[in-house]
């Protein structure tokens, strides 16, 4: 394994002890093959974040726990990462837990390990239920600030909320597709990767709300729990398609809108309007391509700096005058795709 960093950084950035670092970097027995891969991704943090090691200032370490698809997760790595330096004098590093399914327990097992192992915030995607409320609020007894990313746990004592108002978006995306139709009838998919979800759940309802103003209101067929993933969402709405022969409009919650394209091709349908989420990797190929309409995006970077400004601002780095607002919703076409 790399040696270009001291046993006290690598211990620091994967959260274990330094006497357990030591046996994993010289292969010594006695070591669980998960904690080897702690380290090694560490190292691997270590050398994406290696410029601010060199820095001098305050020191924040912030964990980034996320249960999302690995799109998702890679997006968001890569934009914290990039807003790293802009954060100076301070100097954070992150440490990543990213999961794309999963219990609520192991969720909850991440955050409790982290309050064990200390840090100085913790940036969470969560679902919003009394388990990961209690979690929370044990970190935040423990003096560890939490933030929610996209999606909230408001009965928490979490810090902040960081992203879309998105009860709007959902109404957005029903204002994009009734405008789009037009006097087109037909019926239109919504497809969830989870109600365990608020952010999902405040969509949908925002969604069916401008949905019942339309005149007339339209149908509308629910996929719900595809965890997001193309390998589930592919056959759930290849099976809507073939028991209903109306679906015309897709509004992807969730995701797996790869997958949701390749089977209207498949059972040789039209998708007159596709709404989605999240400027990722797959929704730049398919915008660009012209295989879905629009793209409901949010500055993934903006959402990050300001969650670490939170967290700094817990710890009384900030100054009497910070305040955080929710982002602003983008509508992307292909035609003002933002670069990458």
């Amino acid at each position: 394994m790399s040696r270009r960093f001291k046993v006290r950084e690598i211990a620091q950035q994967s959260g274990l002890s330094e006497a357990t670092v030591d046996r994993v970097l010289n292969g010594r027995p006695g070591v669980r093959e998960g904690t080897r891969g702690e380290v090694q991704q560490a190292i691997a943090d270590l050398e994406r974040q290696r410029t601010q090691l060199k820095l001098v200032g305050r020191k924040f370490i912030v964990d980034v726990v996320l249960q999302a698809p690995a799109r998702f997760s890679d997006a968001v790595r890569d934009a914290l990462e990039r807003e790293l330096p802009t954060l100076a004098p301070a100097v954070v590093r992150s440490r990543f837990h990213f999961r794309e399914t999963g219990s609520v327990d192991a969720m909850t097992s991440t955050l409790d390990k982290i309050r064990s192992r200390g840090s100085h915030g913790v940036i969470v995607k969560a679902p919003d239920t009394p388990e990961v409320v209690a979690a929370i609020d044990g970190l935040v007894a423990a003096k560890i600030p939490v933030v929610t990313l996209v999606t909230d746990v408001p009965g928490s004592r979490r810090a902040a909320y960081v992203g879309i108002d998105n009860r709007a978006a959902g109404a957005t995306a029903a204002y994009l597709i009734d405008q789009w139709l037009g006097d087109r009838r037909g019926a239109v998919l919504v497809s969830m990767s989870s109600g365990f979800f608020r952010n999902e759940e405040e969509r949908e309802m925002g969604f069916r709300s401008a949905i019942r103003a339309s005149a007339p209101p339209r149908r509308l067929i629910d996929i719900p729990n595809s965890d997001g993933l193309d390998e589930t969402s592919g056959e759930l709405v290849r099976l809507a398609l073939e028991s209903d022969h109306d679906i015309c409009a897709v509004y992807s919650i969730g995701g797996g809108n790869l997958a949701t394209v390749d089977a209207f091709d498949s059972v040789g349908r039209d998708c007159a309007v596709f709404i989605a989420h999240d400027l990722d990797e797959d929704n730049r190929k398919l915008l660009g391509k012209r295989k879905i309409s629009a793209v409901l995006h949010h500055d993934l970077r903006a959402d990050l700096r300001q969650a670490c400004r939170i967290v700094m601002n817990e710890h009384g780095a900030m100054g009497a005058h910070f305040t955080s607002t929710t982002s602003p919703v983008q509508v992307v076409t292909p035609l003002n795709m933002p670069p990458r």
